[in-house]
């Protein structure tokens, strides 16, 4: 039989007869879906060998010898069982006899991968046969690692139902298969064709009614269709928003009550939602034979930033439109459309469906989770989960090196204390012109490889002296016998990206810059079975001293001032007033420092420096304001106008008010239009007189609403009682988990809800007045209560 290559959809495992089988749902390089199922694989973890006695009373002949050892080198011996469940009894009895088990945590199928050097790609070969629906089942195929880049198929789908849930309204579907809205009966449609199909009677919806709606006259036979239209489009992805928390269980409640399966998959099976167990508690859904790529979950999990992530927000910024009903009362539009214009509730069904899919496509969200899946072997539906993802990659090399790895002891209990953070240096407040801006290109990666940092290599904390041993600020040490398994990943990850970079593969290039960057996090997570303060707090400690040398070394060159530096940045006033020169100038500047740390790092503690320091950009104007009440420089809030050597640059905003889900639009507006003007040396007190007469003229009605997102339910807001909580119990059980509201003259109300006046000198005192003063009192101006008047108005009492 001739090889074919594959991709993982969904891993899984069924247990026949007490014996386990892995099933994984893949699609192939030919376009055909597949099952491979294998029986050969047995569950297993480790146990100290000088633990013999007692785990062979436990674990009778399922106990072997290994050539393995443990982190420490302490030989280990191998304990199996035919299934997990049986597995984690053996588990639970040793541990009750004192008894530590290592790598007793890993998931079977993941444990099957890893084995098997699998990293979503694979080649398999083997006798198949057909299966309606799954395509080829393979049973103990050859199963090897192979390269391929799948390109899969998409479905989105989105539901409308009553505002209590009860009712279907109608589903909506767009990409694989063609856009679809399949629509219950409601009030205005009448005159329908009948059949003599009886209760499960259908129609194609005639005018005014668009070809793609069809309208049924009851749940089961509007969710049979629905099911028929996923069965024939075959997509390999079901996508929409908030899918595992809404639709899907909703979808699954309806058919239940049809007494119809869910058959949204290859196989047989309803869909099932499984929560994560850790802090977020995020949900994913199982459909056999697909994988679920919720769409809020991609965009959140791709780090693309947003005010809130509810599909309206989305839309509007990654797409310029929403939804076609406004967000003020949908629900009773929904309820009102299904009524007296179900043509109106199918288009906006059908764009909905329609969004989520645009955004998908537009940020290359599948493709992104594709490739991340492709570098950690992670399943595309789990690789935002960092931790698990790095510990596949950890587990895969580990035992290349011929050891094994401790189990997670997870102790909520135990008080590891605060890790170490990134050096935030004091800034230096005021206007200053053409500022260079330096990063240290993925610092935290670079450090780990720099001082081979490591759990495996780490060998406690010490003063310096031993030659052995690489000693990191802060007293970490690490063993310089032996290469670490981050270091080495970060070396490879490193030139895998720059190679994706040069051949244009931006995909791939994102996929490891976020790998890259999670391997700090999941040192300092006790979720970890990497989990180890003193290993993670050595990251930081060791960027906090390079950030300290280069600031020295760019402060060292005359005329030079270190404005502000950020864990991994230095911003660097080089006292030249030409733009031009100043931007020549930049490259020199940035070679002086990246030798200069460099040397340091060699004398200091004899390690070839890995860091590369880049030139990052240059401000012709920048703008660093004061920490309120204080004289020093805000940390993490500045300013900028970008260098361009033809045409105008655009404004960077970082921290401040501009950029802050926390305020108005109206104190976004303002501060922008401010800054703008500033770095563009034009009148600042006549635009500020006039934007304060506008706002209190009502002209700027529509920026003045608040959100702000309720962090416990209502009735647990008892010691204060802040404004949007205040505006929020004015709705009672539909306040929602944001609330937009707005502060009136008889204090904050909902936005769905006014009924006072808007108390339009809040928004000039509070939202207005502390944006203007910050540059004002910088900038060399009057400060705002001289330039609105509002001084002299009170020397009149």
């Amino acid at each position: 039989m001739k090889a074919e290559r594959g991709f993982i959809l969904t891993p899984t495992y069924r247990i026949h007869d007490d014996r386990t089988e892995v099933h994984l749902y893949a699609v192939l390089a030919c376009g055909e879906p597949a099952l491979l199922v294998h029986d050969q694989h047995r569950p297993y973890f480790f146990v100290p060998a000088r633990d013999e006695a007692v785990a062979r009373r436990v674990a009778g002949e399922r106990l072997s010898d290994t050539p393995l050892v443990s982190f420490a080198g302490d030989p280990v011996l191998r304990i199996e069982a035919p299934n997990p469940e049986r597995l984690a009894g053996l588990r639970a009895s040793l541990l009750a006899s004192g008894v530590i088990a290592l790598e007793a945590d890993v998931r079977f199928v993941q444990r099957f991968l890893v084995d098997h050097g699998i990293r979503g790609a694979f080649s398999v070969e083997g006798p198949f046969e057909r299966r309606r629906g799954v395509g080829r089942v393979y049973r103990n195929p050859r199963i090897e690692p192979a390269s391929f880049v799948p390109r899969l198929s998409v479905l989105s789908f989105d539901i409308e139902t009553s505002l209590d849930g009860a009712r279907l309204f109608s589903i909506a579907a767009a990409g694989q298969g063609g856009e679809r809205v399949f629509l219950m009966q409601g009030g205005a449609a009448t005159n329908l064709p009948s059949d003599d199909g009886g209760s499960a009677r259908t129609s194609r919806a005639v005018p005014p009614y668009p070809a793609s709606v069809n309208v049924f006259s009851d749940e089961r036979s509007l969710l049979a269709a629905f099911f028929e239209h996923v069965q024939k489009a075959d997509p390999d992805v079901l996508t929409g928003w908030s899918l595992p928390d809404f639709d899907l269980p909703q979808l699954v409640a309806f058919a239940r009550r049809a007494r119809l399966p869910c058959s949204l998959g290859r196989a047989s099976g309803n869909p099932t939602i499984r929560r994560d167990p850790g802090f977020t508690r995020e949900a994913r859904a199982f459909v056999p034979g697909r994988v679920v790529l919720d769409g809020l979950a991609l965009v959140r999990g791709a780090y693309v930033r947003l005010d809130d992530y509810r599909l309206e927000t989305a839309a509007r910024t990654i797409l310029g439109r929403g939804k076609l009903f406004g967000p003020e009362g949908r629900g009773d539009a929904i309820e009102s459309a299904f009524r007296d214009d179900p043509a109106a509730l199918a288009a906006y069904n059908l764009e909905d469906a329609r969004l989520v899919l645009e955004i998908v496509q537009k940020l290359g969200l599948v493709e992104l989770a594709v490739e991340r899946s492709l570098l950690t072997g992670m399943p595309p539906d789990r690789v935002g989960s960092q931790i698990a993802a790095v510990d596949s990659l950890y587990l895969g090399e580990i035992r290349s090196r011929g050891r094994v790895a401790p189990s997670v002891t997870r102790d909520d209990d135990l008080d590891t204390g605060p890790l170490a953070g990134g050096l935030v240096l004091d800034g230096k407040p005021g206007f200053f012109r053409n500022v260079l801006v330096y990063d240290f290109k993925s610092l935290y990666p670079s450090l780990i490889r720099t001082f081979n940092i490591d759990p495996m290599t780490f060998a406690g904390e010490g003063p310096p002296g031993d030659p052995s041993v690489i000693h990191v600020p802060g007293g970490a040490t690490f063993r310089r016998d032996e290469r670490g398994i981050l270091p080495d990943l970060v070396a490879r990850l490193g030139a895998e990206r720059q190679e994706a970079r040069r051949s244009g593969d931006e995909q791939r290039a994102q996929a490891i810059k976020i790998l890259m960057n999670s391997l700090y996090g999941v040192l300092g997570s006790p979720a970890s079975r990497l989990f180890s303060p003193p290993v993670a707090s050595a990251i930081p400690l060791a960027g906090q001293w390079v950030i300290r040398v280069a600031a020295g070394a760019a402060a060292s060159r005359p005329g030079h001032r270190v404005l502000y530096g950020d864990t991994d940045s230095l911003f660097v006033d080089v006292g030249e007033p030409d733009p031009e020169k100043a931007a020549a100038y930049a490259d020199a500047l940035r070679a002086h420092i990246a030798a200069e740390v460099d040397d340091a790092l060699a004398r200091a503690f004899s390690v070839q420096s890995h860091l590369d320091l880049a030139f990052a950009k240059m401000y012709a104007r920048f703008f660093l304001p004061e920490m309120r009440g204080r004289a020093e420089g805000s940390k993490k809030r500045y300013a900028g106008l970008v260098y361009r050597p033809r045409g105008d640059g655009e404004v960077e905003i970082v921290g401040l008010e501009a950029v802050r889900r926390d305020t108005s639009a109206i104190a976004r507006r303002f501060q922008r239009e401010l800054l703008d003007r500033v770095f563009h040396d034009r009148p600042v007190e006549p635009f500020v007189l006039a934007f304060v007469e506008d706002l209190r003229a009502g002209r700027f009605d529509a920026e003045l609403v608040y959100r702000k997102a309720l962090r416990k339910p209502l009735d647990a807001y008892t010691k204060t009682t802040p404004p949007h909580v205040k505006a929020a119990r004015r709705l009672g059980a539909d306040a929602g988990r944001v609330v937009s509201y707005v502060v009136t003259k008889n204090g904050p109300e909902p936005t769905s809800a006014r009924s006072s006046p808007l108390d339009h000198e809040h928004y000039v005192e509070h939202q207005i007045k502390p944006i203007a003063d910050a540059v004002l009192r910088l900038s060399g101006g009057r400060d705002f209560d001289d330039v609105t008047g509002a001084r002299r108005q009170l020397s009149l009492f």
